[in-house]
């Protein structure tokens, strides 16, 4: 049986690889900073919920171990959430750039050693790290989200390197501009000129980033190690 735990899947891309997952006959708990939000996206799936931050060991800890008991061994891990706060560099707050890095780098990384112990022990496991473009070419007013996502695709094809061999697959998605309620709150003008910048000419939605995931999850992947996935309308291409 397949058992995945989605954090910050409350919702955008994090909800729609919950859905997607379940649909797929997947056992999924679904993790958000926001409590009322994973359960309602729990209930929406017929899965689990699980509040917490996963930039907090205990909170960690206790997500895994409610994930186990309910459904048994975590057979699939995606590190999905996320927080975003704008700022020029010069004018960034040390407490900002921690929290940064604490919620994407510190929680894949937590979150990432409560349920690798277990993939190798069985010799097999998926974990797959939501990462973003602006990890790989970087963005105006969001040097530290972009050294945090940066920090991700590292992770990941380092991770990679150590485990694949016994049996555990790691990769990281790259999503470029998506239709979340973060982009929806934007100005139209910002909306419009971005777009304007992609080859495909429009925004990506959710469900075409969960897509990629449960491809990952699949497998399919087989050969798929270390890499980065960008479904990205055409933002970086390599």
């Amino acid at each position: 049986m397949n058992v995945a735990i989605v954090t910050g899947a409350g919702s955008g891309i994090g909800r729609a690889i919950a859905v997607q997952l379940a649909a797929e006959g997947y056992k999924v708990l679904a993790n958000d900073f926001r409590t009322e939000a994973a359960e309602a996206v729990a209930v929406e799936i017929g899965g689990l919920a699980c509040g917490g931050d996963v930039s907090n060991e205990v909170d960690v800890a206790a997500m895994v171990a409610k994930a186990e008991a309910s459904f048994g061994p975590v057979t699939h891990l995606i590190n999905n959430a996320g927080h975003v706060h704008q700022g020029r560099f010069t004018e960034l707050k040390v407490e900002e750039f921690d929290r940064m890095i604490a919620v994407h780098l510190r929680g894949t990384f937590l979150c990432t050693q409560a349920v690798l112990k277990g993939m190798l022990a069985r010799g097999q496991g998926v974990i797959v790290n939501i990462a973003s473009q602006l990890g790989q070419i970087g963005g105006i007013e969001l040097v530290h989200y972009s050294a945090a996502k940066a920090g991700i695709i590292g992770l990941t094809k380092a991770l990679a390197r150590e485990v694949s061999a016994q049996g555990v697959r790691v990769n990281a998605v790259a999503p470029g501009p998506i239709n979340t309620p973060l982009v929806r709150s934007l100005s139209a003008d910002w909306q419009r000129a971005k777009a304007a910048e992609l080859p495909l000419g429009r925004f990506g939605e959710p469900e075409e980033v969960a897509a990629t995931v449960a491809f990952l999850c699949s497998p399919a992947a087989s050969l798929f190690v270390g890499q980065t996935l960008g479904p990205n309308s055409g933002d970086v291409m390599l």
